[in-house]
């Protein structure tokens, strides 16, 4: 059969059957997560998602035409974030979206597409998969198929791997996905966060929702100075931050999110939020008539958080205070019954990160894939 590739707008009848490959492709995935389209769909929208306003996307498919006609075997979407340039100071440009039929000859014209793409706006390596950046969720899952992705965290069919490597990508980097079953919090770990309290008099408390916005402010000034240039951070802009509050504040738990206080002052917080994937795993992607209703009603029953990300300001880092922190997600982990929770993810190399949650007892349960391979154009 006839292949072809070419890009698309992100708009009409060919972007439609873009968003939709996935629901086809992944229909028998017991433990594939279908995401709302809705949410696919402004995650594409030039106006709302503020991610354009520093990053150019271009969405490409493949499909192969016989007798009957085309069919759509394959999807990428190719990235150019000025941002993530200008702050790690490189030329990276990153693939996403990225979903394909069991066809080495698809996947490799789709990767080959992305990269001419990127080579010609300058651009030397292309990075993958990120859905946009790693500000969303990335990697490819290469370990743990074995129970659902949590909310915001990919998931993907075992043979992507084998693809992605046979089409000449290498490793990047991999981050790891921490469970902790059940979220108890060991009687070490609880003398522990009692002597970092009294040595560093450093408390946490819940975020106060009545007063979101400084909250979310709060948040800000900390997310963008803790991270500094480890792998792969990029800074969120105001408005990202702003757009991701408004979509996160009708599931945020005030108690999961946590702000650690040093003499009246927050230095450091971590966010967690429940697993709405566990309730979203029945919707099949759409909300419909009733859906929000359905969804509320579902998400009753959750059981399980992430704890999304944690972060210090410079000065009360390797003191403690992020084992503060997670101690008192977990003791509220426990206070509301969950029985799992999840820290995800982390870099492999971020041992100051990985060893508390070992303390604490949570095991390595996922691993996620970055990968690169150079961008030379026309895949010369």
């Amino acid at each position: 059969m006839f292949l072809s590739v070419r890009p698309i707008a992100s708009a009409g009848s060919e972007f439609e059957n873009f968003v939709e490959l996935p629901y086809r492709l992944h229909r028998d995935l017991s433990n594939w997560v279908p995401p709302l389209r809705s949410d696919v769909k402004l995650l594409f929208d030039e106006k709302k998602n503020p991610f354009f306003e520093h990053a150019v996307v271009q969405a490409f498919v493949a499909e192969r035409t016989n007798g009957k006609g085309p069919r759509l075997v394959g999807r990428i979407a190719a990235i150019h974030n000025r941002l993530a340039n200008e702050f790690q100071d490189d030329r990276v440009g990153f693939f996403g979206f990225f979903e394909c039929e069991d066809d080495a000859e698809a996947a490799s014209a789709l990767f080959e597409a992305a990269e001419a793409w990127v080579a010609a706006r300058g651009l030397d390596t292309l990075r993958g998969p990120m859905n946009f950046s790693t500000n969303d969720d990335c990697g490819l899952l290469i370990e743990g198929f074995h129970r659902p992705p949590t909310i915001l965290m990919p998931h993907n069919p075992p043979y992507y791997q084998r693809l992605v490597e046979g089409a000449g990508f290498h490793k990047a980097k991999d981050l790891y996905a921490y469970l902790h079953r059940p979220p108890v919090v060991p009687e070490v770990m609880v003398r522990a966060t009692e002597r970092i309290r009294k040595r560093t008099g450093a408390t946490t408390r819940p975020m106060d929702m009545k007063r979101f916005e400084a909250e979310v402010e709060l948040i800000r000034e900390i997310y963008n100075s803790a991270w500094e240039k480890n792998w792969g951070f990029v800074p969120m802009t105001n408005h990202e931050i702003d757009h991701m509050a408004k979509q996160l504040k009708p599931v945020v738990v005030p108690e999961f999110v946590r702000f650690a206080m040093v003499d009246g002052k927050a230095v450091g917080f971590a966010l967690a939020l429940p697993d709405l994937n566990q309730a979203l795993i029945r919707l099949k992607g759409r909300l419909g008539p009733w859906g929000v209703v359905k969804l509320l009603w579902l998400a009753r029953g959750i059981r399980q958080g992430r704890v999304l990300t944690l972060g210090l300001k410079e000065g009360y880092r390797g003191v403690g205070i992020d084992v503060l922190l997670y101690h008192d997600l977990a003791a509220e982990g426990q206070k509301k019954h969950y029985e799992s929770g999840e820290y995800s993810w982390m870099l492999e190399d971020n041992f100051a990160i990985l060893r508390p949650l070992e303390r604490l007892g949570a095991q390595r349960d996922k691993i996620y894939r970055v990968y690169d391979r150079p961008a030379r154009g026309n895949g010369s």
